[in-house]
């Protein structure tokens, strides 16, 4: 039996095991006491327990951490009510549908968030068996929308950035608003740039420890974008461009075309061309020194064209190219100098060669010597082999005698170009030369021919001074077989220019290149012969330069002819030029008289 007690009062007619209250008047301290029905003992009075009863149903507060939210986010729902021992039920949409979920605590937490979980929640609790239930709770929007993307993008956009340039990357937050974001930076995914209210991380001047994977997000609030995908910042040392020629040797009027080329897959270069000078302090120079140079004057602002054109290109000089791009401009190195060649001799100074041929045989000796025409001082022998420009007759291949360079002992590295130049900047004609490391070479010119001109080559063996029987080719064509040794063209024309090499028991040359600088300058002279009465030769000239035609000496001789006492007959010698250019000799059909 047991007995139950209300603030210290016995409720007589509550016997059983269990109470109700239910009733706001039932509400006090309650102690209960049992006894068994077999025997007098009686249990002790329980602890009092309070019982509040209220005449209202309870009713639930929701909240949530967060009421705007991107995708891949948590949300967290708190519901509170009075008291304990609460179940709660979560609801979404509708109040009156199945719960979404039912919690023994007071939070319910979305994790992962999507679109579709957004809308409005609602909560409340229950208790006891059969269920008490509170009253809803006022609903709480929650809104969804897909997580901003950040975009990370390098300006400028070029594939290969070289150290020293200025590089600024920009954080784009797209599908979230142009306002209010903050910025973190991060390289090879850490943390360098916690907070930043500028989309734009500047790097100026970019050195090769900045090189690095980057990304950025954005902040506002609480919220985060997505990290951007990353960009590669990849650095390369301070480029060196290269610089080509065509032609890179010159008739006279030739056009010559330089190109400069940076990196393959570099863009957005602006070039510059120069011609280089001898060193001078206070100009811009090569790196080691060996040169300045000057810029040409139409190439002041660069261009965007990768070559540019001589015209007409002069005579043998030197040229760099450099580049430059971006804002402030940065400039790439100067390229390696490239030499244009003419083998016209030059008024102010010549290059002679003993023995005087383009083709020579290895440990033989060869001088080379720089004969001032001109007032220019201090002029240098420069030579330009595989093994690259090479200046004054250095040690280490030739010793120098006041204006003439010795080699005592050629080998075949020491074949190249070479040429003379001043300190004030002006050239020699160049000499292609070719060291033979084997038994024959072809003797041929060491400067271009006129048209007109006579011209023998010889063919000749190491061991000795004299001709060998040799066959003659031009450009790989036999043109004359079985000669003793030489071939002579007596008469240069445009159509013998090529490549020769002569072909012998012994061996065979090299090629030599015969060029032809082009035609002579003549003028008409016009000679009028005539016999007279005493037998005496009279002879009148037409000098050049006077402003004639050929009825001139024509009406003289007429004259002559109609006098009786000087003309028996007449010769009409006529010297002018041909339809080439040369000045020959055109004799009337009297000319034996």
């Amino acid at each position: 039996m047991y007995y139950w007690y209300r603030n210290n009062q016995q409720l007589s007619s509550q016997t059983s095991e269990t109470i109700t209250i239910s009733l706001p008047d039932q509400a006090g301290q309650y102690q209960c006491r049992g006894k068994r029905t077999t025997r007098p003992q009686s249990s002790n009075l329980s602890s009092s327990l309070p019982i509040t009863v209220t005449d209202y149903q309870p009713s639930t507060t929701l909240t949530s951490d967060k009421e705007d939210v991107f995708t891949g986010d948590s949300v967290t729902l708190s519901c509170t009510v009075e008291s304990s021992e609460w179940t709660f039920y979560w609801y979404r949409h509708r109040p009156d549908s199945t719960p979404v979920t039912t919690t023994s605590g007071y939070s319910y937490t979305l994790s992962w968030v999507s679109v579709s979980d957004g809308g409005q929640y609602w909560c409340r609790a229950g208790r006891g068996d059969p269920v008490y239930y509170t009253l809803y709770s006022d609903p709480v929007q929650i809104n969804i929308t897909e997580r901003p993307v950040a975009v990370l993008t390098l300006q400028p956009n070029w594939t290969q950035i070289f150290s020293g340039e200025t590089v600024t990357m920009r954080c784009n937050i797209q599908g979230g608003g142009d306002s209010d974001w903050k910025y973190r930076w991060y390289k090879n995914s850490e943390l360098f740039i916690r907070f930043n209210t500028k989309p734009e991380y500047r790097i100026s001047p970019v050195y090769m420890f900045n090189s690095g994977s980057y990304t950025c997000e954005g902040v506002k609030g609480n919220k985060l974008s997505n990290t951007s995908d990353a960009v590669q910042l990849t650095l390369s040392g301070k480029p060196q461009p290269v610089l080509s020629v065509s032609p890179q040797w010159l008739n006279p009027g030739d056009s010559v075309t330089l190109s400069c080329e940076v990196d393959k897959t570099s863009t957005g270069w602006r070039f510059s061309w120069y011609r280089t000078v001898p060193y001078r302090a206070g100009l811009p120079s090569l790196s080691d020194s060996s040169y300045s140079v000057e810029t040409l004057s139409d190439s002041s602002t660069g261009t965007t064209e990768s070559f540019y054109t001589l015209s007409p290109a002069g005579h043998t000089g030197g040229y760099v190219c450099r580049a430059g791009r971006g804002d402030p401009v940065y400039d790439t190195l100067y390229s390696q100098p490239q030499f244009l060649w003419s083998g016209d001799l030059q008024p102010s100074v010549s290059l002679r060669i003993s023995p005087n041929t383009t083709q020579h045989f290895r440990s033989k000796s060869l001088s080379l010597s720089c004969e001032e025409k001109g007032n220019s001082t201090g002029w240098r022998l420069m030579r330009y082999t595989e093994r690259g420009l090479e200046s004054g007759c250095v040690s280490n291949w030739g010793s120098i005698t006041g204006s003439t360079c010795t080699i005592s002992y050629t080998y075949t590295w020491s074949s190249g170009v070479y040429w003379c130049e001043s300190g004030s900047g002006e050239y020699s004609n160049a000499v292609n030369i070719t060291v033979h490391d084997g038994d024959v070479i072809l003797e041929s010119p060491v400067h271009p021919l006129t048209e007109g001109d006579s011209v023998t080559l010889h063919c000749k063996y190491w061991t000795t001074s004299s001709n060998i029987k040799a066959d003659f080719y031009k450009d790989g064509v036999l043109i004359k077989n079985e000669t003793t040794g030489e071939m002579t063209i007596p008469a240069v024309s445009k159509s013998d220019e090529g490549f020769y090499k002569c072909n012998s028991d012994q061996g065979d040359s090299p090629e030599s290149w015969v060029t032809l600088r082009g035609q002579k300058s003549c003028a008409c002279v016009y000679v009028c012969v005539f016999k007279c009465l005493d037998g005496k030769t009279c002879v009148l000239l037409v000098p050049p330069g006077s402003v004639v035609s050929i009825s001139l000496p024509r009406l003289l001789c007429g004259l002559l002819v109609v006098s009786p006492f000087l003309l028996v007959s007449i010769v009409l010698t006529v010297k002018c030029c041909r339809a080439r250019g040369l000045c020959s000799t055109v004799k009337s059909p009297q000319d034996q008289i």
